[in-house]
């Protein structure tokens, strides 16, 4: 049985039965054959039945929020984020799939008529996460099915009833049967189905260890798979930014969703000019903004991580890093519901750190961050480079020359000035080192989800 333990009160919220052998082979053979009626479909008409998808699934926001409340602990008064963050993805990807998918010609005049077309590649597994378990998946499933691809969903088992709602939405969208299916899966299941001939492309985000299971499983197959791993984003405060906005929107990029975000600002690297003022700003402004408490409340800023286990880990990267120097600037009076024994973890800000911590350079996935002064651009872009991933890295400054100039410098999939932990679906979604392989959104995502095929035809 799958069971979803809520982090509000360490409870039991749902419990599923996993898909037996029988159901799954059901679904790999209902995919296969669905996938030749599918790819049939004009363009425009699985624009159509996507946009009813969409437009179903934003009907039924308030159910949906207070799910996602109780599955993953995110304060109820931050999920209806996530439900504008899935309309935007989705009518942005239906807008420019025509451009996306279009052919492209090769030679066209009184003889030839040559041209690539852009195939579906066919069944596309998708392998979920739970802290945004809305927005991520809906990277892959739209794109997937507009590009004419039949989808098998597994959503992580911290969230069985966003794949559950997913396809409630699409029931009435006028999907033909099997063209979209969710399985609830346990690791050896999920395995077996990556490793089936069957399945033509696999889109994963989660860990890196998740993500070498992956490549495991697909051995010596001849698919690809797109895999959005692990963070650890650095920012760099330059003394020409505007210091009270550069502390809010910093503070926010940590904190949010209980710092359970792979584009979360794990890192803060302040210019030695500015760094005092810094630091009291983000101090003040965390003990004064942030509320630590149930998440159904209306006024929680500030809710658990997603499971106990996480806690106890987050926990211990702190107190790993106070045990080598580190100090905790953040008072922990304002945040008394915090405790060994349950997911709220109070937030903290650790000064005196540097890269000999594992804090500094493992994924915390917390409300937690660390802060070093820096002396100059070079320290501060040596130490941004400093890390084995590399997703997303963001530069305050008032100077845009600069920041293009320094963005070059960092290796990262994103790079921002005066803004983080935001994703712009225009931009293509990728990273480097163990961050991961692959794209998603923007014109460049449906690449990854066809194939070329080239047609020469000539005329007699």
């Amino acid at each position: 049985m799958l069971k979803t333990i809520t982090p509000i009160d360490n409870s039991i919220y749902v419990e599923r039965e996993y898909a037996s052998p029988q159901v799954i082979e059901k679904a790999l053979e209902t995919s296969k054959s669905a996938h030749e009626k599918w790819k049939q479909f004009s363009l425009e008409e699985r624009k159509k039945v996507v946009l009813g998808f969409v437009n179903n699934f934003l009907k039924n926001n308030k159910e949906i929020e207070e799910q996602l409340c109780w599955q993953m602990g995110r304060p109820i008064s931050q999920c209806s984020g996530e439900m504008r963050g899935f309309k935007e993805r989705a009518l942005y990807m239906i807008e420019k799939s025509d451009k996306s998918l279009q052919n492209v010609i090769s030679k066209k005049d009184s003889e030839f008529d040559n041209f690539i077309s852009k195939e579906p590649l066919g069944i596309i597994f998708i392998i979920a996460p739970w802290n945004y378990p809305y927005n991520t998946s809906v990277n892959s499933i739209v794109p997937s099915l507009l590009a004419g691809n039949c989808v098998i969903l597994k959503h992580s088992s911290q969230t069985p009833l966003c794949a559950e709602q997913l396809n409630k939405a699409f029931i009435d969208s006028g999907i033909p049967d099997g063209v979209f299916q969710y399985l609830h899966l346990d690791h050896t299941s999920t395995s077996n189905i990556i490793a089936d001939n069957r399945i033509d492309h696999v889109l994963f985000t989660g860990s890196v260890s998740g993500g070498r299971q992956i490549k495991k499983a697909i051995g010596e197959r001849f698919i690809n798979a797109g895999l959005e791993l692990g963070g650890k984003d650095p920012a760099y405060v330059r003394k020409d930014c505007n210091l009270q906005h550069a502390i809010e929107n910093l503070a926010d990029g940590v904190f949010y969703n209980s710092g359970q975000s792979c584009c979360g600002i794990e890192r803060i690297y302040v210019d030695n000019e500015i760094y005092e003022k810094f630091v009291q700003g983000i101090q003040n402004f965390t003990e004064q903004q942030y509320i630590l408490d149930d998440p159904i409340k209306e006024d929680t800023n500030l809710g658990p991580v997603v499971k106990l286990s996480s806690a106890n880990y987050i926990r211990q990267h702190v107190r790993e890093a106070l045990s080598k120097g580190a100090k905790d600037i953040i008072d922990k009076k304002n945040f008394k519901i915090s405790a060994d024994n349950n997911c709220y973890v109070a937030p903290s800000v650790l000064v005196d750190v540097n890269h000999s911590m594992s804090f500094m350079m493992d994924e915390t996935f917390g409300p937690t961050v660390g802060i070093m002064r820096v002396s100059n651009e070079d320290e501060a872009a040596k130490l941004m480079n400093d890390s084995p991933y590399g997703l997303t890295a963001c530069i305050w400054t008032s100077d845009k020359e600069f920041a293009q100039y320094f963005g070059k410098k960092i290796h990262t999939g994103t790079f921002f000035m005066n803004r983080c932990d935001y994703l712009d679906p225009g931009l293509a979604w990728s990273g480097v080192k163990d961050t991961g392989i692959g794209v998603t959104l923007s014109v460049l995502g449906f690449d990854h989800l066809t194939r070329p095929k080239s047609y020469h035809f000539r005329k007699v």
